[in-house]
């Protein structure tokens, strides 16, 4: 036997009670149909096991007529009291529903004399003797109607969010609860289902079982086709330099997702505006509708970029007239980098003062100590690059440079004393006075000693006096010496000595082609290793430390250079020999010897 559920099991009675009927009939008084069998014997229903299953499977039973209790009856509201609506259904007796079934989301009665309702027969009487009715039992079977069609249809339904449950929504469809999961709450993700209680939506039903009284709906899908029908429209109109409005979906750090009806255009920040964005909130929110310009639409991706500044004129086209230069200008500081700080002059038009155009001073660590974001600045107009969107200012040429009239208070020559305020690898800094700084090269510290770096001589603090070399205003340079304040001892040694001299000397150091000696103080001369040999020719191994006889044999002012020869001492007469040559006791001896001395220096000089 097949197993029965409910509605089986309501056949199954109705097609006893048909039994039944035909039992009461067969044996009631009257006249009785004619059989080919059995004319005597009334009729029965003897059917085995077998054949009732049979023709239950076949059975459809028919209509039921329509009772008072499952009819929707439409009335006329009477009259509203506190406690029940009086509704006239055209019996003898007036109807009462409880006030508590026509109350709208605002706890006030959705319904007032004269109004049309649908109600249903409700059990019994009241004491008074109106007839029970109710409202929402004919709104759910109205609603029931109206959800099975829109089912069949798949039609769009208003519904009203009642509450958020686990996992989505509960709307009301027409007095009947329907569950919208999340997924189907929107075509992205709402992070908000609290927000939508008391909206007003229109869903589809996508799933639907009458007999356990469960519908489940979908806004995604209704939304999805509204999405649809506005692509079409669109993209009858969408193409490169149309101007369509749209509204604004989404917000990113590089642009604004717009929606243009069906399909989202990017808006990039870029396209915004002509003036600097942080971030495209600084002009738009998500929501608003605007007006946007279509610069590139790809057809085969559907990608459409769009444009929001091209909607007004280019401020740069005329900006070379409206800022020329050596004009006086005035704009807010928007922002502060470390090599300057950039001025709004006006929306899409910007600045840059260059840290270097700041002050004339160069002691400036970073523009942040003049100048803030916020702050009102004037400046002049240094350049303007139209085709690079460039404009050069600077503030610095608002006050009088300093060093134009440089040479006036600090003429070559002239000796002056600082502050070191810096130490670099080729010379020291000394602060002359406040924005003025000159260079003391490492080659002006000492005429003596070779300076590797300026902290052998100097350290930063210390105040020295220093002679001015060289003045450029125009390239801001003060070149400055110290040694020049000292005597120039190769100065002095050039005019003492001459080649052919003979000196005693001390090796310094020693290098591959020769030997570099001592033979002043702090005047040095080199021995070439051809020059380093004795008189029968023998090289002699110099070191360090070493002191021996040594004789000039070049010498160069221009480039400080003396020549120094060992083998020269022993082919010349010494040192005392050429002192008796300049005072000779005997002139007639002495002639020849003399002439011959200074023959052989000739000689060594060439």
């Amino acid at each position: 036997m097949p197993s029965f559920d409910n509605s089986t099991a309501r056949n199954l009675d109705d097609f006893e009670s048909s039994s039944s009927q035909r039992e009461a009939t067969a044996t009631a008084p009257g006249p009785q149909p004619v059989t080919n069998e059995g004319a005597d014997e009334p009729q029965r229903n003897d059917l085995s096991a077998e054949d009732f299953a049979a023709a239950l499977e076949t059975f459809t039973p028919e209509a039921e007529p329509e009772s008072g209790e499952d009819h929707v009856i439409r009335g006329t509201v009477l009259k509203v009291t506190p406690t029940h609506v009086v509704v006239d259904i055209g019996a003898k007796s007036e109807g009462m529903v409880p006030i508590a079934e026509v109350l709208g989301h605002d706890g006030l009665p959705r319904f007032q004399a004269g109004d049309p309702i649908d109600v249903m027969l409700d059990k019994g009487e009241t004491e008074e003797g109106y007839i029970n009715l109710s409202h929402q039992h004919a709104q759910r079977v109205r609603a029931w109607d109206e959800i099975d069609k829109a089912y069949q249809e798949k039609s769009a339904v208003k519904a009203i969010v009642i509450d958020r449950i686990k996992g989505g929504l509960t709307v009301d469809i027409h007095g009947a609860r329907a569950f919208l999961p999340g997924s189907q709450v929107d075509l992205r993700p709402v992070r908000n289902l609290d927000g939508m209680k008391g909206q007003e939506i229109e869903v589809q039903i996508i799933k639907l079982n009458k007999k356990r009284g469960n519908i489940v709906v979908s806004r995604k899908q209704t939304l999805e086709q509204e999405q649809e029908s506005k692509k079409v429209q669109t993209l009858e109109h969408l193409h490169e330099g149309a101007i369509l409005t749209g509204t604004v979906k989404n917000l990113t750090e590089y642009g604004a997702f717009v929606d243009l009806g069906g399909i989202d255009g990017l808006l990039h920040i870029t396209d915004m505006s002509w003036g600097r964005l942080t971030h495209p909130r600084d002009l738009v929110n998500v929501g608003d509708e605007i007006q946007v310009k279509v610069l590139k639409f790809d057809k085969d991706k559907q990608r459409v970029s769009l444009g929001f500044k091209q909607l007004t004129p280019d401020p740069w086209l005329d900006a070379q007239h409206r800022y020329p230069v050596g004009a006086r200008v005035k704009g807010r500081v928007i922002s502060v980098t470390d090599y300057g700080a950039f001025v709004e002059l006006e929306q899409g038009i910007e600045g840059l003062v260059h840290v270097s155009e700041m002050t004339w001073s160069k002691r400036m660590k970073h523009p942040s100590k003049l100048v803030n974001v916020g702050d009102v600045v004037e400046t002049e107009v240094l350049n303007v690059n139209p085709q690079e969107r460039r404009i050069s200012l600077g503030m610095k040429q608002l006050e009088s440079n300093p060093w134009e009239s440089l040479h006036e208070k600090y003429p070559i020559g002239a000796t002056v004393e600082g502050r070191v305020r810096n130490l670099t690898d080729f010379g020291a800094f000394i602060e002359v006075e406040d924005g003025i700084d000159g260079l003391v090269h490492v080659s002006n510290l000492s005429w003596t000693k070779r300076v590797k770096h300026p902290s052998e001589v100097l350290k930063k603090g210390d105040r020295v006096k220093a002679q001015v070399l060289a003045i450029e205003p125009d390239k801001r340079r003060l070149s400055l010496g110290v040694k020049q304040l000292q005597p120039d001892v190769w100065e002095t040694f050039f005019d003492q000595h001459r080649v052919g001299d003979v000196l005693r000397g001390k090796v310094l150091r020693v290098a591959s082609f020769g030997a570099f000696v001592e033979i002043a103080d702090g005047i040095e001369g080199l021995c070439h290793n051809s020059e380093a040999v004795d008189a029968n020719g023998v090289a002699i191994h110099l070191e360090p430390g070493q002191e021996h006889e040594f004789k000039i044999v070049k010498m160069n002012p221009g480039e400080k250079k003396v020549g120094l020869s060992i083998r020269a001492v022993g082919e010349e007469a010494t040192r005392a020999d050429v002192e008796a040559y300049k005072h000779p006791v005997s002139s007639a001896t002495s002639t020849i010897e003399e002439l011959m001395s200074w023959k052989r220096a000739g000689n060594d000089q060439s």
